[in-house]
């Protein structure tokens, strides 16, 4: 891959990873009610849960979908059926309820790498870097793609957090709270439009 090529590759990483989209909304969500360090895991499993989607799409789970069209629209509904459920639970979470904080808690490293898979926008990501920058799919090519979004993906979802962060001196009641809550939930199910239409 030549250098043309590659400061490409960084810039399309870079753009589909710092733009809103799933991850970056429920990371600043996150980051809001919880904090940066209980929302490491979270981050750390939306770069490298992402790192092995792209790994594994670039070396042929897409022969899948070719196989089996159908799996891909069964995939297309069940994303679409949990970000609204997930965009629920985020709008009904209030931390400043003793009740509901205790048992509310950050989304865990398995749980935000397993989230790739139901991700609209991480399926689009993954197979745009793929068919653009790894036609051939060799494992080189695929490798080191998944190896810049890799490098390129936990500063851009990690600045999501931070913001989400420096917000809480702005939540500090539970109106407020609430309001952001309910607008990080309605940008999440907004998040799905590009899979809708």
């Amino acid at each position: 891959m030549d250098y043309n090529i590659l400061t490409a590759l960084t810039a399309f990483a870079f753009v589909s990873s710092i733009t809103p989209g799933p991850n970056n909304v429920m990371l600043m969500n996150s980051g809001a009610n919880f904090g940066f360090k209980l929302t490491i895991p979270h981050m750390l499993g939306v770069a490298l849960g992402f790192v092995v989607m792209v790994i594994l799409v670039g070396l042929g789970i897409m022969q899948v979908f070719d196989a089996f069209p159908i799996a891909h629209q069964i995939l297309k509904v069940l994303s679409i059926v949990y970000l609204l459920y997930l965009a629920y639970k985020i709008a009904l979470s209030n931390s400043f309820s003793e009740e509901k904080s205790s048992k509310v808690k950050p989304l865990t490293f398995m749980q935000a790498a397993l989230f790739q898979w139901v991700n609209p926008k991480a399926w689009t990501m993954a197979l745009t870097a793929i068919s653009l920058y790894a036609p051939t799919h060799s494992f080189f090519a695929v490798l080191l793609v998944a190896l810049v979004f890799g490098f390129v993906n936990l500063p851009c979802v990690s600045s999501w957090t931070v913001l989400g962060q420096k917000m809480q001196r702005f939540l500090t009641d539970s109106t407020r709270l609430r309001i952001f809550n309910i607008s990080m939930a309605v940008l999440l199910v907004i998040s799905l439009y590009p899979t809708l239409f």
